[in-house]
């Protein structure tokens, strides 16, 4: 079992606390990992495109012109996408890209990205984190305080209203518990700022 050093908001010493190997101890499986981001990604994506093909496009009624005798390649409709103002060959229409991947995948790509945060030292672990008042600057200090990079991922056990609306107006810093934490979300940031609640919220479920 390996350890982690704890701080407080103010920066200082906390202790250090102790990490599951089964969720911040194992090889890294960059596979899962890159299916799992690639399966949110397309899970989030609109899918609202769409072209008219040619039999979306008004006109077409009747022939062009004849068959033979114009010396110009036979034509039976405007709306031909071979012609200005006809339809596109092969349109893009409205879908879903959304599919699923099993759970062991998933679980595999989450402990793999909380284990690669843990290895390559960017995991800081907070024994609480407690702000009085709805203020950004709270959580700026908090930031600095404990050197955190520019793109950070605050992570609580549960939904805290005061850290979510005190970090929301703080460019590249983003806030989230632990039911609703996702892998593309820890890899997009360099840091993973998690409070010593949200770190055993964590190990229980993925343990």
């Amino acid at each position: 079992m390996s350890e982690v050093n704890m701080m407080t908001i103010e920066g200082k010493d906390a202790g250090k606390l102790k990490l599951s190997d089964a969720v911040f101890g194992i090889t890294p499986n960059e596979n899962a990992v890159r299916e799992v981001i690639k399966n949110f990604l397309a899970n989030n994506r609109q899918g609202t495109q769409s072209a008219k093909t040619r039999g979306d496009v008004r006109g077409g009624g009747r022939k062009p012109f004849r068959q033979k005798g114009t010396g110009r390649a036979r034509q039976g409709s405007t709306t031909d996408p071979t012609k200005v103002g006809g339809g596109v060959a092969f349109a893009p229409k409205p879908r879903s890209y959304s599919y699923t991947l099993p759970k062991k995948v998933k679980k595999l790509a989450m402990i793999s990205a909380l284990s690669s945060k843990a290895q390559n030292k960017e995991l800081i672990v907070l024994d609480k984190l407690e702000i009085a008042d709805y203020r950004t600057k709270d959580v700026v200090e908090m930031l600095k305080n404990v050197k955190a990079a520019k793109k950070a991922l605050i992570v609580t056990a549960d939904k805290d209203e005061k850290v979510v609306k005190s970090a929301a107006n703080i460019p590249n810093v983003e806030t989230t518990n632990v039911s609703r934490m996702n892998v593309y979300e820890i890899v997009n940031h360099t840091n993973f700022i998690a409070t010593k609640a949200a770190i055993e919220k964590i190990e229980e479920v993925y343990a």
